[in-house]
């Protein structure tokens, strides 16, 4: 079987790419396209589950709204095979390599990550991501990759990533999130990012991705690991600052008490689609 990522297309770049990774500003990070081979890229951008499926986790509350689905089991197959891919040791090497991180571990529970979907509406507030694996206590999250899978997605529509300087006071390089784009970024207490603004695209329409996190063994006292940390952008009122920070709190709680339980997002999925559908 012939790997989906096009190796030696990408292998022939790497020592460029690996440049322009270390110098792209706010913080390493690159943006690929044509990143798997096209017909792969299209199979699964119409493979990707509909929103309105059970198998949805929601993530609605005052900063981000969208819905979330990490359990390979769930997946369609040829979703599941890219997957796979990106997880897979000779992905895992070419990764290392391009970011200069050496010893990535990928994560087989995508925890956090997988496949990710906002309809109009939809939004995650600019953010820098939690900073240890909620089940192995011991990782160190360094690299997030994600995978655009939207044809003929609408600029005017919204949903461009945002990557912020390290002070939330300008954004650094903005996205569309369009078929078979990947973006790639170091992700650690700088590395904020987002799509703030509410997405305006047609009602059946939606922004679909596909999110790997890759880790580093950690061996020092990770009980002090750091939850997502939302924050307010220079133009935000002070009302909807305060509503982010206050909401960033309650994340933390909560996310501190799933890595100490181990408890999934099932539940909390549950409780948020019900006040949701209350509204």
């Amino acid at each position: 079987m012939q790997p989906l990522f096009p190796y030696s297309k990408w292998n022939t770049q790497l020592p460029g790419l690996s440049k322009r990774y270390q110098d792209n500003a706010p913080y390493p990070h690159i943006l690929l396209a044509e990143f798997l081979k096209e017909d792969v890229a299209l199979a699964a951008a119409q493979a990707f589950p509909a929103a309105r499926t059970e198998a949805w986790t929601q993530y609605k509350h005052r900063n981000e709204n969208k819905l979330g689905m990490a359990k390979r089991s769930l997946f369609p197959p040829v979703l599941g095979e890219v997957a796979d891919e990106l997880n897979s040791a000779e992905f895992v090497k070419w990764l290392s390599q391009l970011t200069g991180i050496p010893d990535l571990i990928p994560d087989d529970l995508l925890e956090g990550g997988g496949l990710h979907q906002s309809t109009r509406g939809g939004f995650l507030n600019v953010h820098t991501d939690f900073s240890h694996h909620h089940y192995h206590k011991h990782w160190r999250r360094r690299v997030n990759l994600i995978l655009y899978l939207n044809p003929g997605w609408n600029e005017c529509w919204g949903g461009a990533i945002e990557l912020w300087d390290e002070n939330m006071q300008h954004c650094a390089a903005k996205h569309v999130p369009l078929l078979n784009h990947a973006l790639i970024f170091n992700t650690d207490s700088r590395s904020y990012h987002g799509f703030p603004e509410p997405l305006q695209c047609p009602e059946g329409e939606s922004r679909k991705s596909l999110a790997l996190y890759y880790y580093t063994l950690d061996q020092t006292d990770t009980t002090a690991g750091k939850s997502t940390n939302y924050r307010a952008r220079p133009q935000d009122s002070f009302a909807k600052a305060m509503l982010i920070w206050l909401d960033k709190k309650a994340v933390d709680v909560y996310s501190r008490a799933k890595a100490r339980f181990g408890f999934s997002d099932d539940f909390a999925s549950k409780v948020l689609g019900l006040v949701s559908r209350k509204k």
